[in-house]
């Protein structure tokens, strides 16, 4: 087992997991500190260490809310601990590996966690990759900076370093891709066989990384878990990169909230108290939660760059969980609606109201439909059409979900079973859901080896075909009360949605 491996900065020290086969590396440092003079700068290099560091707990997490003080479903999910350290130094990746020596070029996941760029870590009971590492892989975190720290945007900074004004968190996962191109070979993995995975503000971060220009071989293929968004009614701005003068501004209001007026006194204030300052704003209504199209790290919308072809060329899989964003026609009465059909679908407004999903309401509005299926299959046809086509796989996450809250495939809830730890969850799960789970992770693993994920499961049984989502073949996996099941799409209103 390797349990010292060299990196550029010299030697690190794991501890064997829970499976002694598996070694974990935690806490090891891809950057320098972003405090100082290096908060609100692109991650600059890690600084060199004599003898072996001791790798062996995660380090502290993004400077963000403490988690573990609410009530809600999250703090009762995995943001349980409100003694985990917090501290603005914090650019640290970790890694499993079952690999016995650095030969052995194992296939890569790099996966960065979602939390709407506000909270999240890798800390995270859900993300613990021992289960994917025991199936050949070798599994690497990313930490990455949050809110005021990891999104501002200010025209002083703009003006002081043009070449990297703004997204620092995105600029953060992009110094860990590399850090792991350089340096995965230690550890047995394969520095030519890299996917980068991750969910919610993850999967939009995935979305932005293949998006970015420079990012040209850096990886091989990609998950996008909850992070692709689309509507066929009234755009809305989620995730949607703001243009650098207007994150620029939210970054002035910022300032003076925070009683400052040059960058160089911002720099020289504790991060606790911008901490608070921000959590104030940002329950105001005014937060930094959007990309910025900064013309460097991003030059537009990432979702028009995948359909143009203006992204990493990689096959891609994608998918969303039954009950998460929900998009509808906002009106309170059916005339109201009407009106709004005609002007969302002109001469084809009547066919639009003559299928009986249109006139479904809920609290929200009418005709609802999942914001990410449609982002993602309207993405994934758009793909087909170019030259070259890469592969593209969709799911759907729609199995019973335990508990007394009655939660429904909650936002985010898939996670434990496309990372197989469910026995860390307090939920009262029973054998068939960790044989979904099996299965489910079978499948990421496949496709994190060569990009298709189908194949075998761990009991050596061929897993139900899951067939790429194309114009002609609209196949999807649905992951269900009873396991995978491969289906064609079957809703006529999804298709006239998506014409």
């Amino acid at each position: 087992m390797i349990r010292i491996a060299q990196t550029e900065n010299g030697k690190v020290r794991g501890l064997p997991a829970a499976d002694p086969r598996i070694t974990s590396f935690k806490g090891v440092p891809f950057a320098a500190p972003p405090v100082g003079e290096n908060r609100w700068r692109a991650p600059q290099p890690a600084a060199n260490w004599e003898g072996v560091r001791e790798c062996l707990e995660f380090a502290p997490i993004s400077v963000q809310d403490t988690p573990g003080l609410g009530t809600d479903l999250y703090c009762r999910e995995w943001h349980v601990d409100p003694e985990i350290s917090i501290s603005e130094d914090c650019l640290y990746l970790n890694i499993w590996t079952n690999a016995k020596s650095p030969d052995e070029k194992l296939p890569v996941l790099v996966w960065f966690f979602g939390g709407g760029f506000q909270w999240g870590y890798t800390a995270e009971m859900e993300f613990d990759g021992e289960r994917i590492a025991r199936r050949g892989i070798v599994v690497v975190t990313v930490n990455y900076r949050l809110g005021a720290f990891g999104f501002l945007a200010h025209p002083q900074l703009t003006a002081e370093q043009p070449d990297a004004p703004c997204n620092f968190g995105c600029l953060d996962q992009q110094a860990g891709i590399r850090w792991v191109k350089r340096n995965i070979a230690n550890f047995g993995g394969d520095p030519d066989n890299i996917t980068i995975a991750g969910q919610s503000a993850g999967g939009g971060s995935v979305l932005a990384q293949m998006a970015c220009p420079g990012n040209d071989g850096l990886f091989d293929r990609a998950v996008v878990m909850s992070g692709m968004f689309g509507t066929p009614y009234e755009k809305n701005s989620f995730f949607t990169p703001l243009s650098l003068d207007k994150a620029g501004k939210l970054g002035e209001r910022l300032f003076e909230y925070l009683g400052v007026k040059t960058l160089e006194e911002a720099r020289r204030l504790d991060a606790n108290f911008i901490r608070e300052k921000y959590s104030e704003l940002r329950n105001k209504g005014e937060m930094f939660f959007n990309i910025v199209n900064d013309g460097k790290f991003n030059t537009g919308d990432c979702m028009d760059a995948f359909r143009s072809g203006r992204r990493a060329r990689v096959p891609v899989m994608a998918g969303n969980t039954g009950d998460e964003f929900r998009e509808c026609i906002h009106a309170d009465s059916e005339e109201r609606f009407k009106e709004l059909a005609d002007k969302y679908f002109g001469d084809r407004s009547e066919t639009f109201l003559s299928f009986p999903e249109a006139h479904i309401k809920t609290s929200m509005g009418y005709a609802p439909v999942s914001g990410c299926e449609i982002g993602i299959k309207s993405a994934f046809l758009a793909e087909e059409k170019l030259d070259g086509a890469q592969n593209c796989y969709y799911y759907r996450f729609v199995p019973d979900i335990p508990g007394e809250d009655a939660p429904g495939t909650f936002h985010s809830c898939d996670l434990w079973f496309f990372f197989e730890t469910l026995a860390k969850c307090s939920r009262p799960y029973e054998g068939r859901h960790y044989d979904i789970a099996r299965q489910m992770c079978d499948y990421f693993c496949n496709f994190i080896k060569n990009g298709d994920p189908n194949g075998f499961d761990l009991n050596g049984k061929k897993l139900p075909e899951w067939r790429p989502y194309t114009d002609k073949d609209r196949s999807e996996m649905e992951f269900t009360p009873a396991g995978a099941a491969p289906a064609a799409e079957t809703s006529g209103f999804i298709k006239f949605l998506l014409n």
